[in-house]
């Protein structure tokens, strides 16, 4: 069994099928039994991670409640050695108390937003004839639009005056750590105590214009999230400036949850505590949405659009399974349901942790900023060769997929938007979500995502070859 942030037996499965069941059991007990009693999770959770969405439609309460019920389930499952989550923060510290290496960037601050895109540096008039393709593409909703062009006419916002980052998983490639940086933000740089992710982050920082300070625990400079949870929080804590907690952490399989169920006891923690604590998050674009009315029009007009010669000998041929429109037509609120199985149950409970944090938090008061990140080409992704495929055939089902310097700056941007805009959240959990969302286009495609998934990969695997 594992050590630190762990699982309470060796099985994610039970964990995760026990926390699904009890986030819908108050909402939804049907859905509640039908989790329960799941003999096949590695394939049926798909059925099941897309109710805990539709549920939540009916009253924005139903929404909160299915995220308060998933994050007490599964918190008080999750152990941190023989002690709850919890249990573990509150504990009497033990050894000596962290210090801090502390890092001045050399650089001088960028003062203007400026978006590096296919080799160009977009700035002014460009950048904004590139929102406007976006948009007219159906690549980001509108409100991504106007969120980017408000930083962007605000540059004095991007340096976040008063506020002190944690950026957990510094290394990561969606992070913002590098982009703050440039800006001259005052950043807290919390990694693996890895040499080799200890000096880009030390040269990351010295190449920047602003602060940045990280952990060292007895001869060890970073943190292990996992292992060493409590004296990390316990060092957070004692950080200056009003603290925004961001998480940027991924590792493979069910360690993804064990991070992600660290990152969010030291939320919790940290909001009891500091009240004034932000929260920060991206959500994957390959999960399961509510969606606004204008991208269910966009996908409906797609698909009528679309060639119906060409699209029937698929449809009959695979009975029925491939090619299926995105939405029923006439629908107010539509339902996206990208999840994509090759990533697994582990990396969706992940990801809807972190989307639960963020309505129960915004709910209770918080300033959260959760934005819906594009599909990107980063190494977790193209590792896996058949994800990488779909990636790269993606385009001719009308979805971009951008590169990981694009997603890292325009991610970024709508941090500081969230922080500084006095953007008033919706009642609703998912128009909140929805809000300045750039799938990719994934909301707005003509096909069900899973339905055209394997045609993007042979389509893109022979472009490859070719």
């Amino acid at each position: 069994m594992a050590t630190g942030v762990r699982f309470p037996t060796d099985s994610s499965t039970a964990t995760a099928r026990q926390v699904v069941a009890d986030a819908l059991r108050k909402v939804d007990p049907v859905g509640a039994r039908a989790a329960e009693h799941e003999t096949n999770w590695r394939r049926g959770y798909l059925t099941h991670f897309s109710r805990l969405v539709e549920a939540g439609l009916g009253e924005p309460a139903d929404a909160v409640t299915i995220a308060t019920e998933g994050l007490r389930s599964i918190s008080e499952q999750m152990r941190c050695g023989d002690a709850s989550l919890a249990d573990a923060l509150v504990a009497p510290a033990e050894g000596e108390p962290w210090t801090t290496v502390e890092i001045a960037g050399e650089g001088e601050a960028e003062t203007e937003l400026s978006v590096p895109y296919h080799g160009r540096r977009l700035t002014g008039a460009e950048l904004d004839a590139q929102l406007d393709d976006w948009v007219a593409r159906g690549v980001v909703e509108p409100t991504f639009s106007d969120a980017i062009r408000e930083v962007a006419a605000h540059p004095e916002w991007l340096r976040l005056e008063g506020d002190t980052v944690v950026v957990l998983g510094a290394g990561a490639e969606m992070g913002p750590y590098r982009s703050l940086l440039r800006w001259g933000a005052d950043v807290v740089a919390v990694d693996l105590p890895r040499a080799d992710i200890q000096k880009r982050i030390r040269d990351h920082a010295r190449e920047g214009a602003g602060r940045v300070r990280v952990p060292v625990g007895g001869k060890e400079t970073g943190a292990d999230l996992l292992h060493s949870l409590p004296e990390l929080g316990r060092w957070i804590e004692g950080l200056d400036g009003r603290l925004v907690l961001g998480t940027y952490c991924y590792a493979d399989g069910a360690t993804h949850v064990r991070v992600s169920m660290a990152a969010d006891a030291l939320a919790a923690r940290l909001l009891s505590q500091r009240p004034d604590t932000a929260l920060a998050y991206l959500a994957t674009p390959t999960d399961v949405f509510a969606v606004p009315a204008g991208a269910v029009t966009t996908s409906n007009e797609n698909y009528a659009s679309g060639r119906s010669l060409v699209r029937a000998p698929f449809r009959m041929l695979s009975g029925g399974r491939l090619l299926q429109r995105n939405y029923p037509p006439d629908v107010e609120i539509g339902v996206c349901d990208s999840l994509v199985p090759q990533q697994g149950p582990n990396y969706a409970l992940a990801k809807r942790v972190q989307r639960w944090r963020a309505a129960a938090a915004r709910h209770d008061g918080a300033t959260v900023s959760l934005n819906v990140a594009p599909a990107t080409r980063t190494a977790s992704v193209v590792k896996n060769r058949a994800l990488a495929a779909a990636y790269a055939g993606a385009h001719r089902f009308g979805v971009e997929v951008f590169e990981p310097a694009t997603s890292n700056v325009l991610m970024a941007a709508l941090l500081v938007h969230d922080l500084r805009s006095g953007h008033a959240p919706s009642d609703e959990p998912w128009r909140e979500e929805a809000y300045a969302a750039a799938h990719g286009g994934l909301w707005t495609a003509a096909y069900h995502p899973r339905s055209a998934l394997g045609l993007a990969a042979v389509l893109g695997f022979a472009g490859s070859r070719a």
